[in-house]
């Protein structure tokens, strides 16, 4: 503090006699310009004067100086104060959290002598536990005659053999019961184990692509920031996706009557190469004129085809959507046509209505039409419209049925279910990824290969049917039935596939001898 005060005190001094200097410089040069006596006279005062405003300078700098000097003391000391009461604050903190450390150590310290006196209890009554076990035991074997090991394997005979009549007695019941319920029930058995259908694909397609003639064109589809890509997206509702892609972009939405739209138009304006907001418009509305028309058509060309006559133009036009809707890549609309036809010679096989049949089966998916804009079940979707048109209650009924949103009444409705599952479930119907297949075949092996008594297990049929060859001093005749039956529930568990899979399993006994 006295440094900088000093410091201080000089440059002011310093200031003062230069400002001296320059008054007394001026003062010379005016005695010069007068009379000798008027230049002693005026050489005094302006001496003086000179002498007076320096010293009232040099005051005025000490005073300045003392105050810079007081306000930096007082900054530095409030500074000091600060600083110490912080010190103060943190020695108090690292004082609690040593105080508080005492203290966790010394219950820590507690809780583990706790622990080991626990310890120590619990080892001396787990010797006396196995001490008095073992006690037991010994009066045990001596009162019953047996060994521990041999009296465990006895047991565990009696309670093997005494299930396994209960389990093959409960099986022959079951099978006596399922015969008794005559040739109605066996029919409705047969269809309901075929009518077991793959879930609903969860990857269908929902991009199309459509090519450019140059990668120059990109830029004209996206236009002067952006607006006619903005344009395009808000009239058709699909994403345009401009990538690195070469010639090509891709239109992304899950509206496939939409996206159908989006092709036509862009289509047509990359062919025409004129592309602004006002041509992307009239272009758009073209592109659903034409759809709508492509709608009609494939409607008309599902009735002609089927032929299912009085049909409400709305339910015509539901028809025409579906063709622009696919389940696991499997076409709706020609997978309808394919159940009406199905569930018409199915009908007629069994003595059933075939006009409903045909119609129903060309009806039951009517709801994917619609589903992406109403909730609930395709199958109460499309009984709903079918209602809301007046059409015949064993149609709605069969239609409502067929995945057991409600449960089937008529035979027409079993025979929907049953061509509902051929249909999906034939080669070729739906398409599958050939990793999915190789997992579901692999899949298959293993648990049939799990079971105990299993010696080989094969996926043969494309993965339609288990073979399983047991070993036959490990498994009999009647836990082979058990066997098939508690495979069969584990991959209904545990899988997901189309159709249904039949569990074989062979046992097979050889015997030699040589006559000598």
């Amino acid at each position: 503090m006295a440094e900088t005060y000093t410091v201080v005190l000089g440059f002011v001094l310093i200031a003062a006699i230069a400002v001296a200097m320059v008054q007394t410089y001026r003062a010379r040069s005016r005695v010069l310009e007068l009379t000798l006596g008027d230049r002693i006279s005026e050489a005094e005062r302006l001496k003086e004067e000179a002498r007076r405003d320096a010293e009232a300078l040099r005051k005025e700098a000490v005073l300045e100086a003392k105050d810079e000097a007081y306000k930096l003391k007082a900054d530095i000391d409030a500074e000091n104060r600060e600083r110490r009461a912080e010190l103060q604050r943190s020695e108090r903190r690292l004082a609690q959290k040593e105080e508080a450390l005492d203290r966790r150590i010394e219950s820590a310290e507690k809780r583990e002598r706790s622990l080991q006196q626990r310890e120590a209890e619990i080892e001396g009554a787990r010797g006396e536990a196995q001490a008095m076990v073992g006690r037991q035991r010994a009066e045990l074997e001596r009162v019953a005659g047996l060994a521990r090991e041999d009296a465990r394997k006895e047991l565990l005979r009696e309670i093997e053999e005494e299930h396994k009549h209960e389990a093959a007695k409960l099986i022959r019941d079951i099978e006596e019961d399922a015969r008794r319920d005559g040739e109605r029930r066996a029919r409705i058995i047969v269809t309901q184990a075929i009518q077991r259908c793959a879930v609903d694909q969860t990857s269908e397609t929902t991009v199309s692509v459509v090519p450019l003639p140059s990668d120059e064109m990109k830029g004209r589809i996206i236009g002067r920031e952006g607006r006619n890509i903005r344009t395009f997206e808000t009239l058709t509702g699909v994403d345009l996706v401009i990538d690195d892609t070469p010639e090509a972009v891709v239109l992304s939405g899950f509206d496939a009557v939409r996206r159908e739209v989006a092709r036509l138009a862009l289509t047509t304006l990359v062919t025409d190469g004129r592309i602004h907001p006002g041509r992307i418009e009239e272009t758009v509305k073209r592109a659903q004129v034409e759809v709508e028309r492509h709608i009609q058509e494939a409607g008309e060309r599902a009735v002609l085809e089927t032929g299912v006559t009085g049909i409400a133009p709305e339910i015509l036009r539901l028809l025409g959507k579906m063709k622009y809707r696919t389940s696991y890549g499997q076409n709706v609309l020609d997978h309808s046509i394919e159940v009406s036809h199905l569930a018409a010679i199915l009908a007629a096989e069994v003595g059933a209505n075939v006009a409903i049949s045909r119609r129903a089966g060309l009806f039951h998916d009517l709801g994917k039409a619609l589903d992406h804009h109403v909730e609930g079940p395709h199958a109460v979707i499309g009984a709903d419209v079918l209602r809301q048109h007046r059409e015949r209650p064993e149609v709605i009924h069969a239609v409502e049925a067929h995945h057991n949103d409600t449960d089937p009444e008529t035979v027409e409705a079993i025979l929907v279910m049953c061509a509902d599952a051929i249909s999906a479930s034939r080669p070729g119907g739906r398409r599958e990824a050939l990793e999915s297949y190789v997992k579901r075949v692999k899949r298959l092996e293993e648990i049939a290969q799990s079971f105990q008594g299993v010696e080989k297990g094969f996926a043969v049929q494309a993965g339609r049917e288990v073979r399983l060859i047991v070993r036959p001093e490990q498994v009999d005749d009647l836990a082979t039935a058990r066997l098939a039956s508690s495979i069969a529930r584990r991959i209904e568990e545990e899988m997901e596939y189309p159709g249904q899979i039949k569990v074989t399993v062979i046992r097979e006994v050889r015997s030699t001898e040589y006559a000598r």
